[in-house]
C-alpha cells in the first residue's frame, strides 16, 4: 500500500537534514512542495516525478499529494524546518481521507538559528509567526504581550515582508513593555542555508533595515546575557 510522508527537510542545506528524511526521499516516487524548497533537495529528486507550486499554494499541494498516494505511489511533501510547525503536517492529516500518512520530523529554524547563537532557548520559549495570512494580528500581538509578560524567550517567524513591513517594529514596542531594553536579540538570515548571516543586538537596538522574511530573531529572557559574543540563556545549573 503506497503512503503518504510529510517530511520536514531542515533550514535548507542537506548537513541539517536527518537520515530519516533523506532516506524517505529516496525511497519515494513523487516529490511536492513549494518550488524553492524543492530546489534545496538537488540531486535527491532526479528522476523523480516532482509537483511544486508558488506561494500561497499549500492546500493545492496538499491536495495533490493526497491524489498521488492514491493512485498508489509513494509520496513525498516537503517543508522546510519541522513539518508540524508551520508547516504541512496539519492539513496533510487533516485531509488525508484514510491514506497511510508518517510524519518525519526536521531540524527548525529557530534550533539552527540559535545553534548559530550560542545557546538562547536553554529555557522555556514561544515561537511566534508575524505572518496574518491565516491569524488575525490581533490575536498575534496578545500572544506577544502575554509572552513577554512572562518573560519567555520568544522566537519571532516571518518578522517581515513587502505587505507587513512594520509588524516586527510593533511587536518589539509590545515586548519593550516588559522586557529591558538591554534584552539581547539574535537575528538570524538564511540560518543553516549558505549565505548565512547574524547579529546579535539589543532590544532597543535592532537595526530593522537587515529584517526580512528570511530571518528568524530570537529575543532573551530577563537571565539571557552575552558572552563571547553568544547569546546564552541559563537553565538555571549552579556551576
Amino acid at each position: 500500500m503506497a503512503k503518504l510522508y510529510v517530511v520536514g527537510i531542515g533550514p535548507g542545506g542537506r548537513e541539517n537534514m536527518t537520515l530519516k528524511a533523506i532516506e524517505t526521499i529516496k525511497k519515494c516516487d513523487i516529490i511536492v512542495g513549494y518550488k524553492p524548497y524543492i530546489e534545496y533537495l538537488e540531486e535527491l529528486v532526479d528522476g523523480k516525478e516532482v509537483f511544486s507550486t508558488g506561494m500561497r499554494g499549500e492546500i493545492e499541494r496538499c491536495k495533490i499529494a493526497v491524489e498521488k498516494v492514491k493512485e498508489g505511489k509513494n509520496t513525498a511533501i516537503i517543508s522546510t524546518g519541522d513539518a508540524g510547525l508551520y508547516g504541512m503536517a496539519g492539513p496533510i492529516l487533516e485531509l488525508k481521507d484514510e491514506i497511510d500518512v508518517e510524519i518525519v520530523p526536521g531540524v527548525t529554524a529557530a534550533f539552527s538559528a540559535a545553534s548559530e547563537l550560542g545557546s538562547p532557548i536553554m529555557h522555556d520559549y514561544v515561537s511566534i509567526s508575524l505572518s496574518d495570512l491565516l491569524t488575525p494580528w490581533e490575536v498575534i500581538e496578545k500572544r506577544i504581550e502575554k509572552a513577554a509578560q512572562g518573560d519567555f524567550v520568544i522566537i519571532i517567524y516571518n518578522p517581515k515582508s513587502k505587505g507587513r513591513g512594520n509588524h516586527i517594529e510593533k511587536a518589539v514596542d509590545i515586548m519593550l513593555r516588559y522586557k529591558s531594553p538591554g534584552t539581547p536579540v539574535g537575528i538570524v538570515k538564511n540560518s543553516g542555508r549558505a549565505n548565512t548571516k547574524k547579529w546579535i543586538k539589543t532590544l532597543d537596538s535592532i537595526d530593522y533595515d537587515k529584517i526580512d522574511m528570511l530571518c528568524v530573531l530570537i529575543i532573551g529572557n530577563s537571565n539571557t546575557h552575552i558572552k563571547d559574543q553568544l547569546m546564552i540563556t541559563p537553565r538555571g545549573y549552579k556551576l
